[in-house]
């Protein structure tokens, strides 16, 4: 990727996106649903922050994810992204498949009551079994689906991607430019992601699980294919920046609407509450991508760093805060103050850990998706 190709906002977006899923996995610790480990006492305050986070963070990921391979694919055959892609994240999915999965499943089963040994005495009940199928073995990775998921449709969509680069399909990137430049045009990307929306409510066991992150595989391949077509066309970003205050407030429209509707009794599954819930989401996209394009669109040193550790800070991130919580459940303190010791803690180990053996060992920058030095 050239530095002309290259997106400086959407590296901005990233590094940001990436504290805000530190913020929110080390709120998981206090809300009011399941996860590895809870604290002793929970908040519908932080039940409603994780929420509403979910909305649209993981399809931010998504999204800038799709932007960065259009930027990058251009110079590389299908073979180079390929590996560049299992290297990226394929390694990292199995490191930590083996190696940062087992300490959160312990955890969790530590806190549950259902093992009571030490960590190593645990190590071969890991194997045992299909996690979220009543075994311990973590296939998915926990936090890392992401990486599976991204790694299984960067290479499904490749084809498709491909061809909206090509010459063959100028045309049709020219059209959809013009287009975008119409006032209102860019919200209608929401609708593919309706209909993915609309499936999935067919099938809530299926293709409809929603266990990642709030939302269901499919709804995440829409998100990750329109955010590519969005980085084909060359006005979306400027479009979003006119529309992003617009786009703010539909959003949170819409984030307060989803809420009065769930609230008074409305189904997550319903018809109404996925469209409400798509152009929320979609509506939060615009906006960040807006403001992006906006005010971040320069570089500097820290980017240059913070940029580079992006990976590596999220494979390591949710076992480093699943152990430190695990060490807080029963400190008597406000939850608020225990939720920034949380984060202060955990972020001071992950940063450590990163700058004084990731950075540095080669085997290590392998094993976390960074490239040799």
């Amino acid at each position: 990727m050239t530095k002309a190709d290259r997106k400086l906002y959407v590296d901005w977006l990233r590094v940001l996106a990436m504290m805000t899923i530190f913020f929110f996995h080390c709120a998981r610790f206090f809300d009011q649903d399941g996860w590895h480990v809870k604290n002793s006492v929970t908040s519908h305050g932080f039940t409603v922050f994780v929420v509403v986070l979910s909305q649209w963070i993981m399809p931010l990921f998504f999204m800038l994810s799709a932007i960065s391979i259009f930027s990058s694919l251009g110079g590389r055959t299908n073979m180079q992204f390929i590996r560049e892609r299992l290297s990226r994240l394929g390694v990292p999915f199995i490191f930590g498949v083996l190696v940062l999965a087992p300490p959160q499943v312990y955890v969790e089963r530590l806190t549950t009551g259902k093992f009571t040994g030490s960590f190593p005495a645990f190590i071969p009940h890991y194997f045992e079994g299909f996690y979220a199928f009543g075994g311990n073995f973590a296939w998915m990775g926990l936090h890392l689906w992401y990486l599976g998921m991204l790694l299984v449709f960067s290479v499904m969509m490749l084809p498709l991607f491909r061809f909206l680069k090509s010459p063959g399909a100028s045309n049709f990137n020219k059209g959809m430019s013009v287009f975008m430049e119409k006032a209102g045009s860019i919200y209608l990307f929401f609708i593919p992601i309706v209909v993915a929306e609309m499936l999935v409510n067919l099938q809530p066991k299926g293709i409809g699980i929603r266990d990642f992150g709030g939302w269901s595989p499919l709804s995440y391949l829409v998100f990750f294919v329109v955010g590519y077509m969005t980085a084909s066309v060359n006005s979306f970003a400027d479009s979003a920046a006119r529309m992003k205050l617009i786009s703010s407030g539909l959003a949170l429209a819409a984030t307060i609407t989803g809420y009065v509707f769930l609230t008074c009794g409305g189904s997550d599954r319903s018809a109404l509450f996925s469209i409400i819930r798509s152009f929320n989401s979609w509506c939060w996209l615009c906006a960040i991508i807006g403001f992006g394009k906006t005010f971040l669109d320069f570089s500097n040193n820290f980017l240059n760093h913070a940029n580079e550790a992006v990976l590596p800070f999220y494979v390591l991130h949710q076992t480093i805060i699943v152990i430190t919580a695990y060490f807080l459940i029963n400190l008597d303190i406000e939850i608020l103050l225990k939720y920034l010791i949380l984060i202060l803690t955990s972020f001071v180990v992950i940063i450590m850990i990163y700058e004084l053996l990731i950075r540095k060992i080669g085997i290590l920058r392998l094993l976390f998706g960074m490239k040799s030095t």
